[in-house]
């Protein structure tokens, strides 16, 4: 039986209005630690999607503007589907446009819910049809249930850094949460679902970062044609020789790696040595 997008998706979703302020888009995306946020109208059409790299772009090319609207900075043209298609093909378009980690799901015009990468890395329901709806209202019951700090990023005071600051004034050192080599594929994907990452540095002992491992390094491709089944260990799934910054490479550097690259993570490397992590969020 072929599962299908209504069966893994997110139904509440969080969103932002076309005429709302950027700095609304800013605050939900740091609040609820997402990438990308859906844009919708009066009526709840989805009309676009808003991500970090649309606001970072803007803030460097309109430093201090806060009243644009999110439609004026927001990406029209997007990739949306049906509830009713099958789950493989929602994995096939997400790893076909490798940008996306969320893919509107939309029932005439209206957003009914979003697929990310972690609803199609977790472990999918199994049994009949009664059991995987029994096993999905409790999934939603203990969700609604769960204090809402759970889904929030420690508070941070308001920084504003310039370009010629050095990236250790902004990075992440405290609980860093890496994994190693050998450790099997299972438990990346429980850390990357569980704390809600997009990817995780591979140590070796010393902490030396040998590699990257992210959702799209776990999600298959179930259309690809290939008979291989996925890698078991971290060290055959992860992206090995990822690009690094140092500690005292200037923000700009870091900025553009971002926006130009796509990156959503740079490891923080001194002598070998992982010292920290960089974020999208922490440029915010």
């Amino acid at each position: 039986m072929v599962l299908r997008a209504r069966e893994i998706m997110t139904s509440r979703v969080v969103t932002v209005r076309a005429d709302a302020p950027v700095t609304l888009a800013e605050q939900r995306l740091a609040e609820f630690r997402f990438s990308a946020l859906p844009v919708v109208d009066e009526r709840n059409r989805l009309v676009g999607m808003v991500s970090v790299v649309d606001l970072l772009r803007h803030r460097e090319q309109n430093p201090g503007d806060a009243r644009t609207p999110v439609e004026s900075v927001m990406t029209r043209d997007i990739v949306h589907m049906s509830p009713n298609a099958g789950v493989g093909i929602v994995a096939h378009r997400m790893r076909t446009y490798g940008e996306l980690r969320v893919i509107p799901i939309v029932d005439r015009g209206v957003l009914v819910g979003v697929v990310t990468r972690s609803d199609l890395i977790r472990p999918r329901p199994t049994g009949g049809p009664i059991r995987r709806a029994v096993r999905r209202f409790l999934e939603r019951r203990s969700e609604e249930n769960r204090p809402s700090h759970t889904y929030r990023a420690p508070a941070r005071p308001p920084r504003s850094l310039p370009d010629d600051a050095p990236v250790r004034a902004a990075m992440t050192t405290g609980d860093l949460v890496t994994i190693t080599e050998d450790r099997p594929t299972e438990e990346a994907a429980a850390l990357l679902t569980g704390r809600r990452l997009t990817s995780i540095p591979v140590v070796t002992a010393g902490d030396r970062l040998v590699g990257v491992i992210s959702e799209a390094d776990l999600l298959r491709d179930p259309l690809d044609g290939r008979r291989t089944g996925s890698p078991r260990t971290v060290g055959g799934a992860m992206t090995r020789d990822p690009v690094v910054v140092g500690p005292d490479d200037e923000l700009a550097r870091a900025r553009a790696l971002m926006a130009e690259r796509g990156f959503r993570i740079l490891p923080v490397v001194q002598a070998g040595r992982l010292v920290g992590v960089l974020s999208r969020r922490d440029l915010l």
